[in-house]
């Protein structure tokens, strides 16, 4: 075989080194990141399976994965195919996709605390869909087309705030508190004034919530997230470059500036994304990309990792919300009950150091 084409592995202490093209080509794999990625997936599949069994009409295992392949009851295939499958997509890709746009945010900004829900990218994401459904009485994809305007227009502003001659970590989480704090004020006034039906289920929507959701909100949010995913990943390596510092990130080839705007964009189109699709669902962008980092013990938030526990977060909140009580709940309900004790435990840890 030519020797242009092999590939060789190469096992270091607590790495996969794969090499292709004689070396000219190169891939590096933490191997405490492979393993603790299976695990998740293990779990992943295992919620999965629960919140496809689970509900009022419960249903066997074996009769889901029946229905799964198109085999069994007619009625449960439309259960589980129809009603339960598109929630739980919904609920792993959209938990996926906080935990991408705050594990950015975090590198940006160096520090925890910088995620899309604290610095206020969440809070102008539902601005912006307040304003259609309140003043506008658009529907679904008006107000989907709200919440990214809001998250864009939000972001721009918290970005120009905090420049000064370049962006400080610190600055922007400090400038997007305020912003946030501003427009959660904003929120709460035209919910106020606005009719009871309207802000009664735009209340409801805020809290985040899956609720309702199928195919029709599944097709175009697989769209985008497919978009902004490989995006994500692609500047991976300018991410981490950015962690080093500026200066560090300039000396190894990297547009300082250029890549933490386009980066930023991302995290934003993520967030907005989600908002869009089922509101704005607090603490997962926060949480997530942490406790990945503390499981494979990384220098920094690695994404696939974050975007796994992501998902499965959301979706254990979201079975949670759905089976813990005898109503369901909003799962912005349930992320903010279990985030709220994490915040918590993060703001003792941060102090102690």
């Amino acid at each position: 075989m030519n020797s242009e084409l092999r590939s060789a592995v190469d096992f270091r202490r607590s790495m996969l080194i794969v090499r292709r093209c004689g070396g000219r080509l190169s891939a590096r794999f933490d191997r405490l990141s492979i393993f603790v990625g299976l695990v998740l997936v293990v779990a992943i599949s295992v919620v999965a399976a629960l919140s496809l069994a689970s509900g009022k009409y419960p249903i066997a295992l074996a009769d889901v994965f029946s229905a799964l392949f198109g085999r069994g009851d007619e009625k449960v295939r439309m259960i589980v195919v129809e009603w339960r499958l598109p929630r739980v997509a919904l609920a792993f890709t959209l938990g996926a996709a906080l935990a991408i746009s705050g594990a950015i945010f975090q590198s940006l900004t160096r520090n925890p605390l910088g995620s899309p829900d604290i610095i206020g990218f969440s809070a102008g994401s539902y601005t912006g869909s307040l304003v259609v459904i309140l003043l506008l009485s658009g529907g679904y994809y008006e107000t989907a087309a709200g919440a990214v305007a809001g998250g864009v227009v939000t972001a721009v502003a918290v970005y120009l705030l905090a420049y000064r001659q370049g962006i400080h970590g610190f600055r922007l989480i400090v400038v997007g508190i305020g912003v946030a704090a501003m427009l959660s004020a904003v929120n709460a006034w035209m919910i106020r004034e606005a009719d009871f039906e309207l802000a009664l289920g735009a209340a409801i929507w805020g809290a985040g919530s899956l609720n309702g959701l199928g195919f029709e909100q599944l097709m175009p949010v697989t769209i985008a997230l497919c978009l902004l995913f490989p995006l994500a990943l692609l500047f991976g390596r300018p991410l981490r470059q950015l962690e080093m510092g500026e200066d560090a990130a300039r000396a190894t080839g990297v547009n300082a500036n250029r890549a933490r705007l386009l980066l930023m964009v991302v995290g934003v189109s993520l967030t907005a994304t989600v908002t869009a699709a089922a509101g704005p669902i607090p603490f997962i962008a926060l949480s997530a990309p942490q406790i990945a980092q503390r499981l494979t013990r990384s220098a920094g938030v690695t994404l696939i990792p974050s975007a796994l526990m992501g998902g499965l977060l959301l979706l254990a909140a979201d079975w949670g919300a759905q089976n813990a009580f005898n109503v369901q709940l909003p799962v912005g309900v349930m992320t903010v009950s279990i985030g709220g004790f994490y915040f918590i435990w993060l703001l003792v840890g941060e102090g102690r150091r």
